[in-house]
């Protein structure tokens, strides 16, 4: 008989052991005009993330011109005193870098990727933008055009339309937040060039700015790059903006935008909450996740798993604004929501079983796994979240942004491991009380009105979709 040969196996790889790992600290500086630095050599990160944080909140938008912060923002990649818009965009194609940019209550954020063997160019090019942007009335134009355009689109979305109406519904109509970050058709058609231009001169300028640059810096003059680009750019000093206080209606109520035929209801259950400086945000971070952060949550596992409703259920917290804290001062404000859609016939039935879900919790708070599962996955795949510059980078410009301590992120994953359940439980509790929510419903009114109201979570509205 043939011997059957023997197989030979390579042996089993066995895990090294874990290093410790923290978000990575930053270091300070300023340059001579004023702007703030903040600089995190990642070695390996070959594409450098840049960002820079300009005080431009959108309650300092005139009266009348909400939406003129979201052109100045995108208008800053159209072209500059060197350059007409295409050739600035051929510029930064040529040095491999993208550059973004928006704007928010809290202000202005652009964002460069770039090499690190081009951070050169990158940074002048940024630097150009800022300094000296063309604002040409051609280019504002067609971001004026381009920003109606995407209004209607907007409005059709049920996600989009159920946000606006949560804003609306929840801040004073005299608050900048309770409009739509981007303007409406009313507003953004009054925009022009000499708007653009004005807004930019009263708010823009370095003393009040931060820039944020992360990524593989090794064997690069940072100081001199920086000196040579961004630190050319001039312009008057200035006090950084008061921040007004934020108010909010969380009366228990529904709100139905009513689309006829609607074979789906989108889903906005929400109120205004602690921001990150409060010290219950770690516990309301983890308690939030175990609520609906994952598809291990209660509510996605009783009303997708359990009940087939719905694709999924999140629940989040989203900072709106921060303030610097200070005795008496303003505070800022976060957005605690709970969003998701289902078929229009349970509208009702899913409502009602997500109040049990957070009356249940109330009544017994959450469980030691429940905990443990959350801990793991928001510290635990922390290092796998921070693997690109520009992530780093988004993180740090968020914390200078909200005011917040540059070693922010490293103590709160320390107080998220270090959490306990019932401290947890509380503050998800506290976060989504039954009787303080406001519930957006995009949907046929006439078939899911009558199942809503016989749950009496709240008098009950109805809308008109635009």
């Amino acid at each position: 008989m043939t011997e059957l040969a023997t197989m030979q196996f390579h042996p089993q790889p066995q895990p090294g052991e874990a290093r410790p790992w923290a978000f990575p600290a930053p270091e300070r500086g300023t340059l001579d005009n004023g702007l703030t630095t903040l600089r995190c050599h990642r070695p390996g990160q070959q594409v450098v993330a840049v960002e820079v944080l300009l005080d431009a909140p959108l309650d300092a938008e005139p009266a009348g011109l909400d939406g003129v912060a979201t052109i100045m923002a995108r208008a800053f990649s159209e072209g500059t005193d060197r350059h007409s818009a295409e050739e600035f965009a051929a510029e930064l194609e040529r040095a491999g870098a993208t550059l973004d940019s928006h704007a928010d209550h809290p202000g202005v954020r652009i964002s460069l990727e770039v090499p690190a063997s081009r951070l050169a160019k990158g940074l002048g090019l940024l630097a150009d933008a800022l300094r000296a942007p063309a604002f040409a009335e051609s280019e504002v134009e067609r971001l004026v055009r381009n920003r109606l355009d995407e209004i209607p689109h907007e409005l059709a979305n049920p996600s989009r339309r159920a946000a606006k109406e949560l804003s609306k519904e929840l801040f004073p109509a005299a608050s900048r937040m309770s409009r739509p970050r981007q303007g409406t058709e009313e507003t953004v058609e009054k925009i022009d060039a000499a708007a653009v231009r004005a807004f930019y001169d009263r708010h823009v300028r370095p003393a009040t700015a931060t820039v944020v640059v992360v990524g593989d810096l090794a064997g690069a003059d940072l100081d001199g790059l920086l000196a040579d680009t961004l630190g050319a750019w001039t312009g008057t000093p200035a006090e950084l903006r008061p921040v007004p206080p934020v108010s909010a209606d969380d009366t228990g109520r529904v709100v139905i935008v009513d689309r006829p035929g609607a074979v789906q209801t989108q889903l906005l259950i929400g109120r205004v909450g602690p921001d990150r400086h409060d010290r219950v945000w770690p516990a309301q971070v983890l308690g939030t996740y175990c609520l609906g952060g994952t598809l291990t949550s209660r509510l996605d596992r009783v009303l997708r798993e359990e009940k087939g409703y719905t694709y999924g259920v999140r629940a989040f917290g989203q900072v709106l604004r921060s303030a610097p804290p200070s005795p008496g001062g303003a505070t800022g404000a976060a957005m605690l929501a709970i969003s998701g859609s289902v078929d229009t016939p349970n509208t009702g039935p899913a409502l009602e079983d997500l109040w049990k879900v957070l009356r249940t919790l109330a009544a017994e708070g959450l469980t030691d796994a429940e905990r443990d599962v959350a801990v793991q996955n928001l510290v635990g795949v922390a290092p796998l979240k921070y693997e690109t510059a520009a992530a780093v980078a988004s993180t740090l410009a968020d914390q200078v942004e909200q005011h917040l301590p540059d070693d922010f992120q490293a103590t709160l994953y320390q107080q998220l491991a270090s959490t306990g359940t019932v401290e947890a439980g509380a503050a998800v509790v506290n976060a989504f009380p039954v009787d303080r929510l406001v519930t957006v419903l995009v949907g046929d009114a006439s078939q899911i009105k009558a199942p809503v109201e016989a749950l009496g979570i709240g008098e009950v509205t109805v809308v008109t979709a635009e």
